[in-house]
């Protein structure tokens, strides 16, 4: 089994955006008459779609509505984040981030983007940053009706990738995904992927238990060292090997 594709998850791997996610998901809370609670956000919605981050907040508050204002709610707020990130001078994409795309180009492997977030707003940071040229497929919440940690958004992505490289015969085994969360790594290990969880929204501690690696930063990331052990067929590499 060799390594064929790395698969990055968005908030949170690429850009340091949830403090905007969550100020927009408080706002219309408060537009429904509803009051924000601190927890709720970071329990519902880190890793999610807004779309389930929304429901399961909505329907806990006894507010049940139809998908068609669901859908208003969230382009109205697709839109409010699309204002904000043109508002700012830099993005705050993460540190080590392309140093490892680098890395990643040197060694041949395909890239792509995994995520929740709409993908008006995937592509309107990746554009931005001049960092799309670099991703082979992205699949965004548009893409597909459930959330992480359902596994479907990265099974779509292999066939994709394999619809553009078909020469590749590319397996979710051999695909490596970088999650920030735990839905997110639940979601890439149901696809059939080993993941890296880097310790950007969670700490290091809560990740290490269910990644298959665990690093501070996308920079301690030993690409070489995971080719080896993907090559060697080491199902359930530890920490140390990073």
């Amino acid at each position: 089994m060799a390594l064929k594709a790395v698969l990055f998850d968005f908030n949170g791997v690429i850009i340091n955006d949830e403090p905007i996610h969550r100020q927009l998901i408080d706002q219309i809370l408060i537009e429904e008459n509803l009051r924000p609670k601190p927890e709720e956000y970071r329990k519902i919605c880190l890793g999610r779609s807004d779309r389930a981050c929304l429901t399961d907040i909505l329907n806990g508050r006894g507010r049940f509505v139809s998908e068609a204002y669901l859908t208003e709610l969230i382009a109205r707020k697709a839109e409010a984040y699309q204002g904000q990130i043109e508002t700012l001078k830099k993005l705050p994409i993460y540190p080590g981030l392309e140093d490892l795309i680098f890395k990643l180009r040197v060694s041949k492997l395909k890239m792509g983007v995994v995520t929740g977030a709409l993908r008006c707003e995937a592509e309107l940071v990746l554009n931005r940053t001049d960092l799309a040229k670099h991703f082979d497929v992205i699949v965004a919440g548009d893409d597909f009706t459930s959330s992480k940690p359902e596994p479907d958004g990265y099974l779509l992505a292999v066939e994709r990738l394999n619809e553009l490289h078909p020469e590749l015969d590319l397996q979710a085994s051999e695909c490596l995904a970088i999650e920030d969360t735990p839905a997110g790594i639940q979601a890439a290990k149901r696809a059939g992927m080993q993941v890296v969880g880097v310790a950007n929204t969670y700490p290091f501690h809560m990740l290490q238990r269910q990644a298959n690696w665990t690093v501070d930063y996308l920079s301690d990331l030993e690409v070489e060292r995971v080719q080896q052990i993907y090559s060697q067929r080491a199902l359930q590499p530890t920490v140390d090997e990073c």
